[in-house]
């Protein structure tokens, strides 16, 4: 199951529904917490396929750099993956959408393509940011994260195919439904 929404100019956004530590990437992300620890969900199942020399570049990340700070993101090897690197972004916790969840949510997108950016990378894999564990709900996550990977991706980035690989039939059909509004959206500009 996937959808595709071309940008122009080569670039797209695909969807994709499947397990993201079997997309072959350049670089996938991980919905991380801002000590990058392993933790459950997408983090979790990355640590798991990526081998313990992820786990050791995280800790030695953050002995050198400190917490990564919602919104932000941190980039470590892809251990024993088929992507060459893990960006860890820090998305936000939900509290109802007054706390600056929208634009946190949006940064952790924007700082992972930058970091892919330098990096020179051209494909990038990202799962649903923020709406496990951080409770962000998956209806209101799916426009932010489309639009943040849209206008990174447009802005001359070196990435040409950013990928959302969505474990479970819902949260691809929230961003399914997304994907095909902005399509709506562009045809109508």
């Amino acid at each position: 199951m996937s959808a595709r929404l071309d940008l122009g100019g080569g670039r797209a956004i695909v969807l994709e529904r499947g397990d993201i530590t079997r997309t072959d990437a350049d670089a996938i992300v991980n919905a991380a917490n801002s000590q990058l620890a392993r933790g459950g969900g997408v983090c979790g199942a990355i640590h798991a396929a990526g081998g313990p020399e992820i786990a050791d570049a995280c800790r030695e990340w953050v002995r050198e750099h400190g917490a990564v700070p919602t919104g932000g993101a941190a980039l470590t090897t892809g251990g024993r993956l088929p992507d060459r690197f893990v960006i860890h972004a820090v998305g936000p916790v939900w509290h109802g959408g007054r706390s600056g969840e929208p634009e946190a949510l949006a940064a952790a997108y924007r700082n992972s393509l930058a970091l892919a950016e330098s990096q020179r990378l051209t494909t990038i894999a990202f799962p649903s940011i923020s709406t496990g564990i951080f409770g962000y709900p998956v209806e209101l996550a799916a426009p932010t994260a489309l639009e943040a990977i849209a206008r990174g991706v447009l802005s001359g980035s070196t990435v040409l195919e950013a990928r959302m690989v969505l474990f479970d039939e819902p949260t691809y059909e929230a961003y399914a439904r997304a994907l095909g509004r902005r399509a709506d959206s562009d045809r109508t500009l």
